[in-house]
């Protein structure tokens, strides 16, 4: 009888190191309570972040929304150089000062959103996507004004005005000065809309908060993307206040489309393609 070699629990250390490692964060979770899928990153990335399992619509950077939407090399950014101040000398858990600095490390931009020019199935717009990765896509003074002169420049220009939303809502640490951006961009996209001008609103989860309760709910076309979550106040508090259950899906991007607050529910695939439709639809 041959003697077959064995391995005992001590050789486990040796074993782990003779396996080939893998590559930290090479594979992710779906976050979607009802999927929860381990899916492979690349291909994740490859189908514009939207889980190949449950279509769940993963967020994305300011700048990886501005790649998807436009032709590659045709977005041409103004204000980028503008940054938020600390006007209130703001501190809670730690100095406001201290929160944009590490945002803007973390994120590499200097506020929230980027604004530019771009092509879009070469169709040429003014283009503001918001990162909901710079403190919660908070709106404030920087936001508000880069895209009311967004929106002077597709006035200015006769160009599509395409304000992607993903957002919080409006900055606590700028107080009062956030709450004015409200009015500002509203007050801007009205005088885009009596020039006739074309606006294009696209919500994506979430977009909540006074970003909702301004421009992003004033948009001559309306698009959100599937399940994106669209509201002033959280379903939570709504339903603490009122003290009932609310329907399902409430405040989701379906619901709001059965409502009529919403024109379109379109997936991120099919995003530029419906822009496009839309901006010869109106001869712009």
């Amino acid at each position: 009888m041959t003697n077959v070699p064995t391995r005992s629990w001590a050789d486990a250390p040796e074993l782990a190191k003779s396996k080939k490692a893998v590559p930290e964060g090479l594979w992710m979770r779906c976050p979607a309570s009802e999927c929860g899928a381990i899916l492979f990153r690349r291909s994740v990335e490859n189908n514009l972040w939207v889980c190949p399992e449950c279509q769940h619509h993963f967020r994305i950077t300011g700048e990886q929304r501005v790649k998807q939407l436009c032709a590659p090399d045709s977005f041409e950014p103004f204000n980028a150089d503008m940054a938020p101040m600390d006007p209130l000398n703001f501190v809670d858990l730690k100095p406001y000062s201290q929160r944009i600095v590490a945002a803007q490390k973390s994120t590499g931009q200097n506020d929230g959103i980027q604004t530019g020019t771009g092509f879009i199935k070469g169709r040429k717009v003014i283009l503001a996507a918001m990162d909901f990765f710079f403190l919660g896509g908070s709106m404030g003074s920087v936001i508000g004004e880069k895209i009311a002169q967004a929106v002077e420049r597709a006035a200015d220009n006769d160009l599509p005005l395409i304000i992607v939303s993903a957002s919080g809502g409006a900055r606590m640490m700028e107080s009062g000065y956030s709450l004015m951006q409200m009015a500002k961009t509203s007050a801007a996209l009205a005088r885009f809309d009596e020039m006739g001008g074309l606006y294009i609103s696209v919500l994506t989860d979430p977009t909540t908060g006074g970003v909702t309760a301004s421009f992003a709910m004033l948009g001559d076309v309306i698009l959100a993307e599937p399940k994106a979550l669209i509201g002033f106040a959280g379903p939570r508090v709504i339903q603490q206040t009122i003290r009932q259950e609310l329907p399902e899906g409430f405040q989701r991007s379906e619901f709001l489309q059965d409502c009529g607050f919403v024109d379109r529910v379109v997936p991120r695939s099919e995003l530029r393609s419906e822009i496009s439709s839309i901006i010869d639809y109106a001869g712009k």
